[in-house]
């Protein structure tokens, strides 16, 4: 059901072990919105899982997660990422869609390596003193979807950093680009620079 990977699995492991606490469970809960998903991993007791929730053996240490989520987490894979200024556990859902995407994945083709190319060596670099990072989600056809995180997620000025920062930046070096949208669950940042 739930993969994870071996440094998400290390981690797991080492929060178990530094635990006084007896039998523990790592529970996952989903909020946000099907289009930006947010998960919340906490370690509990096995004594408070809830009538909603099913018990999923991750090899090593039990899973909690809600049986309306289940669908949603049904060959997800859990990481442990560490980037400017944060750390922590990410749920990538398997399959997981985007405002237009017609396929799952990575973004591929002549625009999208265009996108990363100006997201890593002009934008992330400038964005990178705010604690802030923005990455390509999708491309359809000539529209980019982009996700802002760090301390972009929730800022106030993300809009006018999106339109008149970075969307100036890719449509000067992607002529042909007709829209940038952001994707990002601003309502979930928990650490904007402002």
């Amino acid at each position: 059901m739930i993969e994870f990977t071996e440094r998400a699995r290390t981690m797991v492991q080492q929060f178990l072990d530094d635990s006084t606490e007896g039998d523990l469970a790592l529970r996952i809960g989903m909020g946000g919105s099907p289009v930006a998903p947010s998960f919340d991993l906490t370690l509990v007791g096995l004594a408070e899982q809830t009538d909603d929730e099913k018990r999923v053996d991750a090899g090593g240490f039990t899973v909690l997660v809600k049986s309306t989520d289940s669908e949603m987490l049904e060959g997800a894979t859990v990481d442990y990422v560490e980037r400017v200024n944060e750390s922590g556990f990410e749920v990538r859902p398997a399959g997981a869609r985007r405002p237009g995407s017609k396929s799952s994945g990575i973004p591929t083709g002549p625009i999208a390596d265009r996108v990363r190319s100006v997201l890593e060596t002009q934008v992330n670099p400038a964005i990178a003193a705010h604690g802030g990072m923005i990455s390509l989600v999708d491309v359809e056809e000539t529209d980019v979807y982009v996700e802002m995180s760090g301390g972009c997620q929730g800022c106030a000025l993300s809009r006018m950093t999106l339109k008149q920062g970075v969307e100036r930046m890719l449509r000067e070096a992607i002529p042909e680009l007709t829209a940038v949208h952001d994707v990002t669950d601003h309502a979930s940042g928990d650490n904007p620079y402002l």
